[in-house]
């Protein structure tokens, strides 16, 4: 159930592979089973964050689990070397979703 969105400016040429090591990466960082981590990858994409050079927004969502102080480097580290993105041009939105607004199998988690 954790939920990763990613979207950047830069062309990703293995989606593919960023996709599974971004899942391994949240399902260590929310200690949820890797199995319920869902990654989405939008590369080239129009953004505009300061002037035109490559940047990225994320949005991570989770029933809990998320400790966005304590998160935001290892992820922001990842983007930044597995997708040549600095730092400073890498946005993260955490949001803690309630289970009764969380389905899967046919049936909310709470």
């Amino acid at each position: 159930m954790p939920y990763i969105n990613i979207a950047t400016t830069a062309k990703i040429d293995n989606k593919k592979k960023i996709l599974e090591e971004i899942s391994i990466l949240v399902s260590s960082l929310t200690n949820k089973s890797r199995r319920f981590v869902m990654a989405k990858l939008d590369d080239n994409s129009e953004m505009y964050f300061e002037d035109e050079s490559p940047c990225c927004f994320l949005q991570i969502k989770s029933i809990g689990s998320l400790n966005p102080s304590e998160m935001a480097k290892p992820i922001s580290n990842f983007i930044a070397e597995k997708m040549g993105i600095p730092i400073h041009k890498i946005y993260i939105s955490f949001e803690d979703v309630p289970a009764s607004m969380w389905a899967w199998n046919g049936r909310t988690f709470g």
